[in-house]
């Protein structure tokens, strides 16, 4: 795997949760990160290892999963260039609680707890960036429990297909990840998610090209999800 044109440092500025740090404060961060590269299918950290800083993902894609004693896997949220995982346990100084396994060849910076905390006496709004980086996660997470509670299979998956304010019609989807982690992300069995996405096509709603869900009229499937 080719090593990025960029130092930690770099990377870390171009981040709104150090947007406020001058480059002697990055570079004070920067001494406390490592590099990991990760192919894919391999795991990161497994529930119960100690959480000793949070990571940010220069390029990949990881998933953060849940898995019950019969085994079966739970994926609790997909995290990709630019965006981090971790932070909260950094604070709490508690092992992980879930796993972590990269989904593509990846490339993370690991940021240890200590420069974290030295950052966070030294500059206010550090401080300030990783409270509401935090705050986003859980709006995040408590959106996804009214989403599985209050939603049907079907609300979800169309609003899944039109994440973003931007969505027209014609627009291509892409599902960078195998279906049946989309299904997890959802709370749906593969079976399920494939059903859901074979019914809006038979309603002339979207069409499928493997990987690729073209919308065939947004308005129609919001009316659709009513």
């Amino acid at each position: 795997m080719d090593k990025p044109r960029f130092s930690p440092a770099t990377f870390l500025s171009r981040m709104a949760l150090f947007a406020a740090m001058s480059p002697s404060e990055l570079a004070a961060i920067a001494a406390g990160t490592t590099e990991r590269h990760v192919e894919k299918g391999e795991l990161i950290f497994r529930r119960g290892d100690p959480c000793l800083g949070f990571h940010l993902v220069i390029f990949g894609q990881v998933k953060l999963a849940a898995t019950s004693a019969s085994g079966a896997e739970k994926i609790i949220e997909l995290i990709g260039p630019g965006h981090s995982f971790g932070e909260a346990l950094m604070f709490m100084e508690k092992p992980y609680i879930v796993s972590a396994t990269a989904l593509a060849d990846t490339l993370l910076l690991h940021v240890t707890r200590e420069v974290v905390f030295e950052g966070i006496e030294q500059v206010p709004g550090f401080a300030r960036k990783m409270l509401a980086g935090l705050s986003r996660r859980m709006h995040g997470l408590i959106c996804d429990m009214e989403s599985y509670a209050l939603r049907s299979g079907t609300q979800r998956v169309i609003g899944y297909l039109l994440q973003g304010e931007d969505a027209a019609d014609g627009q291509q989807v892409v599902l960078t990840v195998s279906k049946a982690v989309v299904a997890s992300r959802l709370n749906l069995t593969p079976e399920h998610f494939s059903r859901i996405l074979s019914e809006l096509g038979a309603h002339g709603l979207v069409e499928m090209h493997g990987r690729q869900v073209k919308l065939l009229s947004i308005d129609a499937l919001r009316s659709y999800a009513g």
